[in-house]
C-alpha cells in the first residue's frame, strides 16, 4: 500500500514529519496517527483506515519512548504493527498524580493550546500560568478561551487580566453554546491543524467542543450554584475531527497539574520577574529582606505585583523538586528517614527508654 502526502493534511500531517521520511518509504511504510492509547493496544488513523494495533515502545540512547496520543507512527504494511515513532513537534507532559510521581505523556504534535477559562469565580489566574508555562516550554501557541461572557456585565476585565499575563497573548471572549461566537477560533482549526483543550472543571468545554464539531456528541452538566465548580463530564483524552479540517483533543479536568521540565516555558512566562531577579545585588537572593533586591524595590514601587512574585516561586521551587531524579530523591528520602530513627533512638537512651 502506498499513500499521497498531501492526504495526509487530513490527519494533521505537516512538513515537521515529511522531513523525517526516508525514500523507502513512500513504499514500504504507511503512516498513521494515535488517536487513544489503551493497556491493550493504540488506536490509530491514517491512509490505512482506523485500527487497534499493539503497543510500541522505541528506543532513543538510552531512552525508552512510548508512544502517546497525537504521535505519528510508520507501519508495516502488510502486518500493520509499528516500526519506528516521528520525532515529535511539540509534547506535554507532567509528573502523574500519587506518590510514584512517574513521569506521565498528555499529547505530542499539538499546534495551538485553547486554555479555556470562565468569566466567573472558575478565573485564577494561577492556574492559567501553569498552562502558559507548559504550552510555552513545548512551542505551542497557547490561546485563552474564557467562556461565559453573558453571565458577567464586565467580561472585559477577565480578558485583560488574562492578556497580562504574557505579552502578546491571545484572549478571545466568547459564549461555547454560539456557532457565530466560536467561529473567532476558526484560524487555528483549519485542515494540517491540532488543537489540544484543556481547563478545569465546569468552565464549559464539553460545550465549547460540541459547539466546534457541530455536533452534540458530549454530555454536558451544571455547575454548582454555591462555588461556580462543575462537574466532570469528559473522563478520558480523544480526538474530534472538526469540520473545517483540523483535529481537536481533548483532555480531561486536570486537577493535578505538576509541571515537570519546563523551566523555559517559566522563564518565558514570568520574563519580568526573571529580568529583574537577575539585576539583584546577590545572585542567590531570595528576594524577601535581602539588601539591593531589584524584585522588593519594584514591589514597593508598584511595578511588579508580590502575587506574581509568589506565583513565581511557587512554580519554579515546584518544577525543580519535579525534576528530581526519583533515584536521588529516594535516596534522599531513606536518608531522612535514618536520621529521624537515629535522633529518637537518641532520644529514648537519654530518656532511659
Amino acid at each position: 500500500m502506498t499513500f499521497q502526502i498531501s492526504d495526509l493534511a487530513d490527519f494533521g500531517w505537516n512538513s515537521t514529519f515529511t522531513s523525517q521520511l526516508e525514500t523507502s518509504d513512500l513504499t514500504s511504510a504507511i503512516p498513521a496517527r494515535v488517536v487513544a492509547v489503551h493497556r491493550s493496544g493504540i488506536r490509530v488513523t491514517g491512509p490505512a483506515g482506523d485500527r487497534l494495533i499493539p503497543p510500541f515502545i522505541s528506543k532513543d540512547g538510552n531512552d525508552e519512548m512510548v508512544a502517546t496520543v497525537g504521535d505519528w507512527l510508520m507501519l508495516d504494511p502488510q502486518t500493520f504493527w509499528a516500526q519506528r515513532l516521528l520525532r515529535r513537534k511539540s509534547l506535554f507532559k507532567r509528573r502523574a498524580p500519587g506518590t510514584g510521581r512517574k513521569l506521565q505523556l498528555i499529547a505530542a504534535n499539538i499546534d495551538t493550546l485553547f486554555i479555556v477559562s470562565s468569566c466567573n469565580q472558575d478565573f485564577n489566574t494561577a492556574r492559567l500560568e501553569r498552562y502558559l508555562a507548559m504550552a510555552r516550554d513545548a512551542d505551542v501557541t497557547p490561546v485563552i478561551v474564557l467562556t461565559k461572557a453573558d453571565q458577567t456585565d464586565t467580561p472585559e476585565e477577565f480578558a485583560d487580566a488574562a492578556a497580562k499575563l504574557l505579552p502578546g497573548l491571545l484572549v478571545e471572549v466568547l459564549d461555547a453554546r454560539d456557532p457565530d461566537s466560536v467561529a473567532r477560533l476558526a484560524v487555528w482549526c483549519a485542515r494540517g491543524q491540532t488543537v489540544a483543550l484543556v481547563g478545569s472543571s465546569g468552565v464549559g468545554k464539553s460545550t465549547l467542543i460540541n459547539t466546534l464539531t457541530g455536533v452534540d456528541q458530549i454530555a454536558t452538566q451544571g455547575v454548582r450554584e454555591d462555588d461556580d465548580k462543575g462537574r466532570h463530564t469528559t473522563s478520558g483524552r480523544a480526538f474530534h475531527r472538526l469540520p473545517a479540517g483540523g483535529w481537536l483533543l481533548d483532555t480531561p479536568g486536570m486537577r493535578e497539574l505538576q509541571l515537570t521540565e519546563v523551566r523555559a516555558g517559566l522563564e518565558e512566562v514570568f520574563a519580568d520577574v526573571v529580568a529583574l531577579a537577575n539585576t539583584c545585588r546577590f545572585s542567590n537572593c531570595q528576594h524577601t529582606t535581602e539588601p539591593g533586591c531589584a524584585v522588593q524595590a519594584a514591589i514597593e514601587l508598584g511595578t511588579l505585583d508580590a502575587e506574581r512574585l509568589r506565583h513565581w516561586q511557587k512554580l519554579s521551587a515546584e518544577e525543580a523538586y519535579n525534576n528530581e531524579n526519583l533515584a536521588d530523591r529516594r535516596a534522599r528520602d531513606k536518608a531522612f528517614g535514618k536520621m529521624v530513627k537515629r535522633v529518637m533512638g537518641d532520644k529514648r537512651r537519654r530518656d532511659g527508654g
